[in-house]
């Protein structure tokens, strides 16, 4: 029988020297405000990899690793335990044998869990190590829709009518009703377990429609029943604290949950359609770890010398894209790069989306008045070394942007362009001097984001010669060239994807790019001798992650308009 020993995590690793003295304190630190398990702060913190966490308790607890991506589980064997005990502790059952039930564990020091799935269950738990990962995504597939299409049968079927008939007061009444808040609460919490980025709530004719957007891509969770549209709509409102009895105008709220210990907020938007309110749910997990430089997917020579640029003791850094492209991810990544106590760093957002330790956030109030261009006057006024300003919105916020860059700041920024060249033709446009443009911009990142390849599933497949040419890949004569392509596993939720990768392209300011900024040059011009001065265009970027097997040629033709001509 298994006896868990004695040990946390954080002193096995220390004794295997995986982890100093001064890593360790520093995650216990964070656990005391967090109160997640030690192990996912210390791999969120950048300390140690997921896979030496698994193997280092594989060998010391003598426990099996289960890959649980690689199991088609079975569906009664998952449901011994209650959906609710498996979020809590990040369990999930993999085997009934008699009466002894295998359980895949994210802590498999937690003697508590191993107990309350004992009396859960009825059975014998001998449990084994899993991903906390692979755990919240066997989760989210095995009983998501299960327990909301349950949790609809039990709510009564004259519900819409008394909405009707009642109003507005009967109405709060239903929608404050145990069923319909625990119906709500669950399919936020499916979402969140699901890796959504989004929520969206949407009337259509006969029925309400949810769909959760995962790594880019929409997809429908569930439908309900169109008795169900006002009491759904109306609880998400209110939860937001918004007027549920305005349907006709668009409303803004905000709603703050705790969701497995962590501090979830939702951005909710509504939007009046011909069918009902369509109602909008963007995730922000602020207790999910922030992403270091190496982990944007920037190829090493070009994360070289980029870094470079995120040293100059002033100037503007600027990254563009479209909407949903990666770019606040990224100009936080560089913040905590580059954040020391030596430093004053203030930023202007809308909205905060991560807290920064010992940084400055300004969340912006347009409201009240507090918006980028103002805010960044202010911000002049507090002796900042370096400032982020969420987005270059306006002429104005860019003028005062670069007038910061030019008296000895560092200005980080985002601005919605397709191409790197295309900022600098942008800021002109914007009212911009040429030469104050050539002197203030030291470096743009432009990106996209693009599903990478699930790499538990990912097929190969050889391709032609002609595409091969095409990609750039070297190769000896007698060498099998393969590349990958999705297939699906209950990992990826069998889209044959995991995650998201940014394809980037970063143009430098060297004295040839400053010389056709200062003369007006167009953007294919100053494209063209940047390419030149090797800048990787975010087609060839893309092309290459291909290459690497990261992600599909299908995904980076999507993301990049990679033509025919090209492949």
């Amino acid at each position: 029988m298994f006896l868990p020993i004695r040990k946390r995590l954080g002193e096995i690793l220390r004794e295997d020297n995986l982890l100093t003295e001064g890593q360790l304190q520093a995650a216990l630190e964070k656990q005391k405000e967090t109160n997640e398990r030690l192990g996912k702060i210390l791999i969120r913190m950048g300390f140690v990899d997921e896979k030496t966490v698994l193997k280092v308790l594989e060998a010391k607890l003598g426990l099996p690793l289960i890959n649980i991506s690689r199991r088609n589980l079975d569906p009664e064997v998952v449901k011994l335990i209650p959906e609710q005990l498996a979020l809590k502790y990040k369990v999930i059952p993999v085997e009934l044998d008699d009466d002894r039930i295998t359980l895949a564990m994210a802590d498999p020091l937690n003697v508590l869990a191993v107990d309350d799935v004992r009396i859960a269950s009825g059975c014998d738990v001998e449990p084994a190590i899993a991903s906390e990962s692979d755990i919240d995504s066997a989760i989210a597939t095995y009983f998501g829709k299960d327990s909301i299409v349950k949790m609809v049968e039990d709510i009564p079927e004259d519900l819409g009518m008394d909405f009707e008939e009642g109003g507005l007061e009967q109405l709060r009444e239903i929608v404050e009703d145990a069923p319909m808040v625990k119906l709500v609460n669950s399919l936020i919490t499916q979402a969140v377990a699901g890796r959504a980025s989004d929520i969206h709530v949407e009337p259509r004719e006969k029925e309400l429609h949810v769909r959760y957007r995962i790594d880019g891509v929409l997809s429908e969770v569930t439908q309900f029943p169109k008795r169900m549209q006002a009491p759904v709509i109306s609880r998400l409102k209110i939860m937001a604290d918004l007027d549920i009895a305005e349907r006709r105008v668009p409303q803004d709220g905000r709603i703050q949950m705790k969701i497995e210990n962590k501090e979830i907020d939702f951005r909710v938007s509504t939007l009046p359609t011909i069918f009902g309110e369509k109602v909008v749910l963007r995730v922000l997990d602020k207790s999910r770890g922030l992403m270091h430089l190496q982990e944007l997917g920037m190829l090493p020579e070009i994360l070289k010398r980029f870094r470079t640029v995120i040293t100059h003791p002033y100037g503007i850094i600027l990254v563009t894209g479209p909407t949903g492209s990666g770019k606040t991810t990224t100009l936080y990544s560089v913040l905590n790069d580059i954040n020391t106590p030596e430093k004053n760093i203030i930023t202007l957002e809308d909205p905060v989306e991560y807290t920064l330790g010992g940084v400055n956030q300004v969340q912006l109030n347009v409201k009240a008045g507090l918006t980028f261009a103002g805010g960044l006057r202010s911000v002049l006024r507090q002796d900042p070394d370096i400032i982020m300003v969420g987005e270059i919105r306006d002429p104005e916020t860019a003028k005062i942007a670069i007038q910061s860059a030019m008296t000895g700041h560092l200005v980080l920024s985002t601005l919605h362009t397709n191409t790197a060249s295309a900022t600098l033709t942008r800021l002109m446009e914007m009212g911009i001097e040429p030469f104050l443009v050539a002197s203030s911009v030291v470096g743009i990142v432009a990106q996209r984001l693009v599903r990478r390849l699930c790499p538990e599933c990912k097929e190969p497949y050889e391709p032609s010669g002609m595409l091969v040419e095409k990609l750039g890949i070297k190769a000896r004569p007698d060498e099998r060239i393969v590349l990958f392509q999705p297939k699906g596993c209950p990992a990826c939720n069998n889209t044959g994807f995991r995650g998201r990768l940014a394809l980037q392209e970063v143009l430098f300011m060297s004295s040839w790019v400053k010389d056709l900024v200062t003369n007006k040059a167009p953007a294919d011009q100053i494209e063209t001798v940047a390419i030149e001065e090797g800048m990787m265009t975010l087609r060839q970027d893309g092309l290459r992650k291909v290459a690497l097997g990261l992600t599909s040629l299908e995904e980076a033709m999507r993301a990049v308009f990679v033509t025919d001509e090209d492949v």
